[in-house]
């Protein structure tokens, strides 16, 4: 799954993260966000017409506010990694077929799903490699995120100065400071992260079942991958 996990390299940008305390941090107070008690999910943003405050299993209901932030920051991370998952499988294979670590403009390398493993047939070492640099983007994460287990420390409590999502990423400056404005491309991101969750597995699973690249299963594209080209058996 390469373009998966080549996604999680780019994932830490900016948006939501836990609290442990019903204190309001200073990253909060930012961009004037305030929780209400009263308010669906404490009035984060998210909610969207039609479907609104969608929940058909209750999950918000009764829960803790630093409960709610750590959903929210694992929400919003994993919408992030899937957005570049999915845009990262579409782009390595037919017809645009654009691949950093292959030669893909003279053969075609096959499903995104098995790159990974094609590497790995040709250079183990590059993995290793891949999995320290992830690693170690997703400790640098970790230290501005969660609080360090000293004290009166629960699993996964997360900084009283963090704001989901917020890890200090924004090179472009995109981040609004009118709190009206930040709400609502807080909610863009996170419409486009789920139907991106939904779509990296909706991939992923159809790959699995046929071995067939996404466009060329849908018809738009021609199947020009042979197997006995690559290093793997499929």
């Amino acid at each position: 799954m390469n373009s998966v996990i080549l996604a999680t390299l780019l994932s830490s940008a900016a948006a939501f993260a836990p609290q442990s305390t019903g204190r309001v941090s200073t990253a909060v107070n930012e961009v004037n966000w305030q929780p209400d008690e009263s308010a669906f999910a404490y009035g984060l943003p998210g909610s969207l017409a039609p479907v609104g405050e969608f929940d058909p299993l209750g999950f918000a209901k009764d829960t803790p506010l630093a409960t709610m932030l750590q959903w929210r920051e694992a929400e919003v991370q994993h919408g992030r990694v899937a957005m570049l998952a999915v845009l990262g499988m579409l782009i390595v294979e037919e017809p645009i077929e654009y691949h950093p670590l292959f030669e893909a403009y003279n053969k075609d390398i096959g499903p995104a799903i098995r790159h990974l493993d094609e590497v790995d047939a040709v250079s183990p070492f590059f993995l290793i490699g891949l999995t320290l640099l992830i690693g170690s983007l997703e400790y640098n994460r970790a230290l501005v995120a969660f609080a360090k287990p000293e004290g009166s420390f629960s699993f996964q409590q997360l900084n009283e100065d963090h704001y989901p999502g917020d890890v200090g990423f924004d090179p472009l400056g995109l981040k609004p400071d009118d709190a009206e404005e930040f709400a609502t491309i807080q909610t863009k991101e996170l419409q486009n992260g789920r139907l991106a969750m939904l779509g990296a597995a909706g991939i992923i699973a159809q790959e699995l079942t046929n071995g067939e690249e996404i466009f060329v299963n849908l018809g738009l594209a021609t199947d020009r991958f042979d197997p006995s080209s690559v290093p793997i058996q499929f």
